[in-house]
């Protein structure tokens, strides 16, 4: 098996400059920096899975997953924020056509949401839906157009269910003028995301602003958007994760080097610290290699019409392998760092706190 290659390859060096030149403004300032947002809009990674009728992207999987593996590794809270709005942009193949073309017409476009379900809409006589609610960690909230959020679906009091009993929850897409923002993201990393809350109260939406995820509720006809959510989500938060660990990793190197000549260290403790760094680089060289070798199979077989239970599994499988790695990775190197990985203004700490604070996300924390 090729190794596949490290993720710096898909990035312009004049990209990853500007991108890490404003990252600790944008912990500071709790938003990506205007550099940051104007490279994005250039580059139009927000539109990464926006469909193409609509002037977006519309990536393959495969070349999505190592696109925001290298903007991860660039900066965590860039590639995060990339990651999740653009993920949002895959709703673009279930919203109605024609508020799909009113929302991505915006060359600044930016969804940003949440996907619980902590609020309502309750439906009117005249078929439009009143919103009320409020919704976590919506990372990008500071600078999304339109954000999109979960509801129960109610008539007068009573909340709907589904047919097995289940409530009855559909996303919506709102404009953001109409929601207000609250201050919420108080972290110790992902600062620059400013995945904040935001609440909406007695907001009347038409209902072609309400959507359905299903294979039957699709309005645009492509493999990426038959392909399962689940491991889309799986896959791109699994490639942040690599990319933070490689950033780690790749710090570690002249760190490594330097302490290596303290006087006070051994020959022993100098072939320690090297022997870490390289049984790292291995380990997680081997698992990204498993991991996008499962959703290159997967993805390839799926287009061509042969959707296979264990392929996505495998998905699945090595996602969360990748992720719990990728945090084990920094803390067995951590502690060879010394106090410069310690201190909150320097690099690898930024890196190390936004890669703690990303491998919190429920969808894969357990390997199973």
């Amino acid at each position: 098996m090729t190794d596949i290659a490290h993720p710096s390859v898909l990035l312009e060096t004049e990209w990853v400059e500007i991108i890490r030149k404003e990252a600790m403004a944008a912990e500071q300032e709790g938003m990506l920096q205007a550099g940051q947002l104007e490279l994005i809009y250039q580059q139009q990674w927000f539109k990464l899975l926006v469909p193409k009728v609509y002037g977006g992207l519309e990536l393959d999987l495969p070349d999505l997953i190592r696109m925001e593996e290298a903007l991860s590794w660039a900066d965590g809270s860039l590639g995060w924020v990339v990651t999740l709005c653009a993920g949002a942009g895959w709703f673009g193949g279930f919203i109605n056509p024609e508020t799909a073309e009113l929302i991505f017409a915006d060359p600044k476009v930016c969804l940003a949401g949440s996907g619980a379900a902590t609020g309502t809409a309750t439906k009117t006589t005249n078929g439009n839906y009143i919103i009320n609610g409020d919704w976590k960690y919506a990372s990008g909230v500071k600078h999304a157009t339109q954000f999109t959020a979960n509801c129960i679906i109610k008539e007068g009091d009573e909340m709907l269910t589904n047919p097995d009993g289940s409530l009855l929850i559909r996303p919506f897409v709102i404009d953001s003028r109409n929601a207000t923002l609250i201050p919420a993201w108080k972290y110790v990393g992902m600062m620059g995301t400013g995945s904040h809350a935001f609440e909406i109260n007695d907001l009347e939406v038409e209902a072609n602003r309400c959507f359905k995820i299903d294979g039957d509720a699709k309005v645009i006809d492509s493999v990426l958007y038959n392909y399962p959510f689940r491991q889309l989500a799986e896959g791109t938060l699994a490639a942040n994760l690599s990319g933070m660990a490689l950033h780690f990793i790749d710090l570690c190197g002249p760190i490594f080097e330097e302490r290596s000549q303290l006087p006070k260290l051994t020959t022993a403790n100098r072939v320690t610290l090297m022997y870490a760094l390289e049984e790292v680089k291995t380990n997680m060289q081997n698992l990204r290699n498993e991991f996008y070798a499962a959703i290159d199979l997967s993805y390839r077989n799926f287009a061509s019409g042969f959707e296979s239970p264990e392929e996505l599994q495998a998905v699945s499988r090595t996602s969360r392998a990748l992720a719990i790695a990728a945090r084990e990775t920094v803390d067995q190197l951590f502690p060879y760092c010394g106090l410069i990985a310690a201190s909150p203004d320097t690099e690898i700490n930024q890196v190390w706190r936004d890669l703690h604070t990303a491998s919190q996300h429920s969808l894969l924390t357990f390997a199973e």
